[in-house]
């Protein structure tokens, strides 16, 4: 298995250099795809890993649950361990799962909180709440609706309401509340990983921008309804639930006023872009064949060694 182990838990560091280049210079919709999907794959990685090496490190220990055959000397001898690493890995992994459902725990109760909250309303594709404090955000599910108060649409003039409905349907079509969960639940696993769930709310916001921007034809009126929105919002009830004000908002409407960002899927590669995109291909692939690596290793070693 060997010392290769370890490297998925320490890859991730990559996190925020590859962040900071694909939400520069990579189109929204594609840096989106592929920090959540990069995330999601770092984090099963090094959690794998990080079970491994309580596995091995603790296979000799009394009163732990694995078979006998699995602290065999054979086994001992070609597989490297270390007993004092492999105890700190048992409070980690608790902590990750932990972490991980109480993360999905809290967003299916607010998802609850919400759905009763519209109880009794018209089964209508927008749900006004009378509320004086200001929020708008994309609630998926079944029935998938945009929220939005009496307080937010009062004030913004009819050109920034359009924005703002179709910034949410564009939450709603691209399903952006999975991206989210994906990349908070991998910054869960992973510490190192929040930079990536950072960036990926960024760039959601910024997909669902440029995607309204164009069905309404005007990137001004976009940028300004934005900004309105932020200076009295009251943000969204859950990490992954997207909302109208959410992420830097200066930086979004910096975007909004300049040029359309390019929709090319995968950039050169001698460009800052495209060193993003092969920067972050190159550390997965490092995680996933790691991981495979060593759970393959051990197994064959188990086999080999042990009758299982």
């Amino acid at each position: 298995m060997g010392h290769g182990v370890f490297l998925p838990l320490v890859l991730p560091m990559t996190a925020w250099p590859i962040a900071r280049l694909a939400e520069q210079h990579l189109h929204p919709r594609t840096a989106t795809r592929l920090l959540a999907g990069v995330s999601a794959l770092m984090a099963l990685c090094s959690t794998l890993c990080l079970a491994l090496i309580m596995v091995v490190g603790t296979a000799q220990l009394p009163g732990n649950p694995l078979p006998d055959s699995w602290s065999d000397p054979e086994v001992r001898e070609a597989v490297p361990y270390d007993e004092v690493v492999g105890k700190a890995a048992i409070p980690a992994l608790v902590a990750v799962a932990a972490a991980c459902a109480v993360t999905v725990w809290r967003h299916h109760r607010v998802r609850r909180r919400a759905a009763r909250a519209l109880e009794g309303l018209p089964p209508a594709r927008i749900a006004v709440l009378p509320d004086t404090a200001r929020y708008a955000f994309a609630l998926p599910g079944p029935a998938s609706r945009i929220v939005v108060s009496t307080g937010m649409l009062s004030g913004l003039d009819p050109a920034e309401r359009r924005a703002l409905f179709a910034h949410e349907s564009a939450h709603l079509a691209a399903g952006h509340h999975r991206h989210l969960m994906a990349a908070l639940l991998a910054a869960r696993a992973n510490p190192f990983l929040r930079p990536l769930y950072t960036a990926v709310a960024y760039c959601a916001e910024r997909w669902a921008d440029e995607e309204a921007a164009e069905l309404i034809g005007n990137r001004r009126v976009m940028a300004r309804a934005v900004g309105k929105a932020a200076l009295a919002s009251t943000g969204t009830p859950h990490p992954t639930l997207a909302g109208f004000a959410a992420g830097p908002v200066p930086r979004r409407v910096a975007a909004l006023l300049g040029p359309v960002p390019s929709t090319r899927a995968w950039p050169p590669a001698f460009t800052a872009a495209g060193v993003a995109v092969w920067t972050a291909a190159a550390g997965t692939m490092a995680s996933a064949f790691s991981s495979v690596n060593s759970a393959v290793a051990l197994f064959l070693v188990l086999r080999t060694a042990t009758s299982l």
